[in-house]
């Protein structure tokens, strides 16, 4: 083992009706790359946010060459030596290349901003870092890669000890790729510490020196990388856990209740969200949606939801194309409804009650004459909380004082009570516990046998496995493989997954 130059002790961290991180150790050696993996919400961007300061613990220690640390700030992290490159670039592409990596820090003399000494230090970090890049160079202009070489310098400017990056790789074509790769054993070279993330496991058999494996929050291996395989890795972030949940058995129709063509969302500054994708969703069935960080999942969701009106390609349900111009209500009328990833932000109204959020969806029929009576929806709400099994003491119960896993359902039930066609459901167990789970996905095998298509995203494999009686692999933005209930099991998910990316 090289020296120990950074390490986690015991961190926790717990968020409203989840724990993210449950006593986790993790240890960074200098001069070597750390390698972090662990599949889609094992924790490791929490970790990570910890350890560059973005991001308070629960519980725990960090120690920094072996004295203990405390990062209030991620500005406070760099200044002791730990920096962050993040998967999506946090450079202002309209300042120049010497502007980003001292901005925030830009050294002042006379009251005026040394631009001479901004410029001979930042050429003294790229000449570190074996790049020529001018740094009067306006960012925007510079190619993706190049953009990254600039946000490493930018760590490297308060000389990092410990340097993170979240999915380098991602954005990179092969040759770019071995360039970053000669760039990471140069800073080895130099002592520095490099913890790097990754779901591309060939690069990881490549460049890793040791391997910290995180799963559902904890740590489940820590080792050299030495004589380490991908089926090991694999095992470690799978384990043998099934989930149980009895598959509904039904046979869907013949017909599509969604069809999809040519599906796209045009370029943002982190490429396309979503890129020429078709594929179809029959009446009572399940299809999942699975892919790694950036795939464009959700993206997808909201632009069959209207959110997106720049997409273009043709949408229809049950037979009715969806114009672009068509909006959210005009979506949900027709009958589909999207349960969101984050329940907070976009699933609830959290200033209301439990039955004033399940009735949100529904008030235009409700309403009499422009004015919603007292009690108007009612004996729908008494229904739907008594159908769901929501534990709440009344309908007049405040949302947010319900668990997350009663607050999932009051979500679904306000989606039922529109009476969809098909439901679109992003990451529906996320944040809630393994009942509350089971009895979502009992209540999504119930739907697909009263004939309800449902499109759901999900980052846990088994849940995929356990649900789906087809599920859609997306990478980059586009629909990279089609894999069939009972053909599959999640190593299989996750090679597809990591392979689909390469490919693309």
């Amino acid at each position: 083992m090289g020296r120990v130059i950074f390490q986690a002790k015991q961190i926790c961290k717990s968020y409203p009706g989840t724990i993210a991180l449950d006593h986790v150790d993790f240890t960074a050696y200098a001069g070597s790359v750390n390698i972090l993996v662990g599949e889609n919400g094992a924790g490791k961007s929490t970790l990570m946010k910890i350890i560059a300061g973005a991001v308070q613990p629960t519980e725990g220690q960090l120690l920094l060459d072996g004295e203990p640390v405390a990062f209030a700030t991620p500005t406070e992290a760099a200044e002791k030596g730990v920096g962050i490159v993040y998967q999506e670039l946090d450079l202002c592409p309209n300042m120049t290349v010497a502007e980003n990596i001292f901005l925030g820090h830009e050294p002042v003399k006379h009251g005026v901003i040394n631009r001479q000494h901004q410029d001979d230090v930042t050429r003294h970090v790229l000449d570190r870092l074996d790049h020529k890049i001018d740094p009067d160079q306006v960012v925007g202009e510079l190619g993706v890669s190049t953009q990254q070489i600039v946000a490493i310098a930018k760590a490297l400017r308060r000389d990092a000890k410990v340097l993170i990056m979240d999915e380098p790789t991602s954005a990179l074509s092969a040759g770019e790729v071995e360039t970053l790769f000669r760039l990471i054993r140069d800073l080895k070279a130099q002592g520095v510490a490099i913890i790097y993330i990754s779901h591309r496991l060939e690069e990881l058999i490549e460049i890793g020196d040791y391997i910290t494996v995180l799963r559902d929050g904890k740590i489940s291996a820590h080792a050299e990388m030495d004589g380490l395989d991908i089926p090991w890795i694999l095992r470690q972030m799978l384990g043998d856990t099934k989930l149980d949940v009895p598959h509904h058995g039904a046979e869907p129709s013949v017909d599509p209740i969604l069809s999809v063509r040519n599906l796209s969302l045009p370029h943002t500054d982190s490429g396309a969200k979503v890129d020429n994708v078709s594929f179809d969703v029959k009446a009572g069935e399940i299809v999942g949606l699975f892919g790694l960080m950036g795939a464009g999942r959700t993206e997808l969701l909201e632009c069959l939801m209207g959110l997106h009106p720049e997409a273009s390609g043709q949408v229809e349900l049950a037979g009715e194309t969806l114009g672009a111009r068509l909006g959210v209500e005009q979506r949900i009328d027709r009958g589909m409804m999207l349960i969101p990833e984050d329940r907070q932000a976009a699933g609830i109204v959290q200033t209301m009650t439990l039955g004033e959020n399940i009735s949100l969806a529904n008030l235009t029929r409700y309403e009499r004459f422009g004015w919603l009576p007292r009690n108007f929806g009612a004996r729908d709400v008494a229904s739907t909380i008594k159908e769901l099994a929501i534990k709440a003491t009344s309908a007049a119960q405040m949302i947010t004082t319900l668990s997350g896993g009663n607050q999932q359902k009051a979500i679904v039930g306000k989606a039922l009570l529109i009476r969809p066609r098909l439901l679109l459901m992003d990451e529906p167990g996320r944040g809630i516990d393994v009942k509350a789970k089971a009895e979502i996905f009992t209540i999504m095998n119930r739907l697909a046998t009263e004939g309800i298509g449902i499109l759901f995203v999900s980052s846990e494999m088994k849940e995929i496995v356990a649900l789906a009686d087809r599920t859609l692999v997306m990478s980059e933005g586009r629909i990279t493989a089609e894999l069939a209930r009972g053909k599959y099991d999640e190593n299989d998910l996750m090679v597809s997954a990591a392979r689909a990316r390469e490919a693309v």
